[in-house]
């Protein structure tokens, strides 16, 4: 293994708190899966449990496994962790129809006794519908998309172990919100947007598009910290930043415009029955 590679995974151990809640997290949701598939086969096949835990996988693949370290390193591979983080987890976690089977998953006096009262929380459940809107949910992922790359920002949470944490679950949380119009999970009984899915998939890849090519076309590195870091692979920052613009520019359009094209014949198909 070459030296680089080798101190990496030297200065890497697994962080307990989040691997012991992902842990968690797969086996109350499995449960749950288990439980309520006896009465709903069809809402939950086995896809979905592979999926969800695939979601939670990708969580610590991308922000607790020697991966952060690498992305501590090189800005190309701290763009993939963020991919994985904002484009790969949060439809995996929501195919995974997660609300009921989490619910089900835990001991049931615990459910009763603790969540109970906060789930039948009007003021909670009116701020969950307004949050998961479509203009809501697209304005948060996008300003907090941008927001961390500001390289004040960027550079900051780089510093500061516990921001960075933030910045990772500010990425989460918000790419939650963005795609729970697109995909819904059961029991959401909001009516699905339709067509103005193109435009929010669409005005997300260009937010993602203008960013990527500022990054790829600038003539200098925009990201201080990695000039004042120990350069471990001898990599040209400003080659590094291209390779990372270049990474997010494709694909992250890919991510938002396969999910449009798929959209689009849904939403025609559908129209051409209703006119048969």
């Amino acid at each position: 293994m070459p030296p680089e590679y080798r101190a990496i995974f030297a200065e890497w151990s697994p962080p307990i708190f989040l691997t012991t809640a992902l842990l968690l997290s797969a086996i109350i949701y499995t449960r749950g899966w288990f439980l309520i598939r006896q009465t709903r086969p069809l809402l939950f096949p086995t896809w979905r449990l592979a999926a969800f835990n695939l979601g939670l996988a990708t969580i610590w693949l991308s922000i607790a496994s020697p991966m952060d370290g690498f992305a501590d390193a090189l800005l190309s591979a701290h763009m993939i962790e963020h991919l994985l983080l904002m484009s790969f987890v949060p439809p995996l976690l929501l195919l995974g129809n997660p609300q009921v089977p989490l619910l089900r998953g835990l001991p049931h006096a615990f459910t009763v006794t603790i969540l109970a009262p906060f789930l039948r929380m009007k003021a909670l459940r009116t701020l969950g519908h307004f949050l998961t809107t479509p203009v809501v949910a697209w304005l948060a992922m996008n300003l907090i998309f941008l927001g961390w790359h500001i390289p004040a920002a960027y550079d900051f949470a780089l510093e500061h172990e516990h921001w960075h944490e933030f910045e990772h679950i500010c990425f989460l949380v918000s790419s939650i919100l963005f795609w729970w119009p697109l995909i819904r999970p059961w029991p959401t009984n909001a009516r699905y947007p339709g067509w103005l899915m193109l435009p929010y998939l669409v005005g997300a890849d260009i937010v993602n598009t203008a960013l990527s090519a500022f990054l790829a076309f600038c003539d200098r590195p925009v990201y201080g910290y990695y000039l004042q870091q120990p350069n471990l692979f001898h990599i040209d920052p400003l080659s590094d930043q291209r390779a990372g613009a270049v990474i997010m520019w494709v694909i992250g359009s890919l991510i938002f415009l396969i999910p449009a094209f798929i959209v689009t014949l849904l939403l025609l198909q559908q129209e051409s029955r209703h006119r048969a």
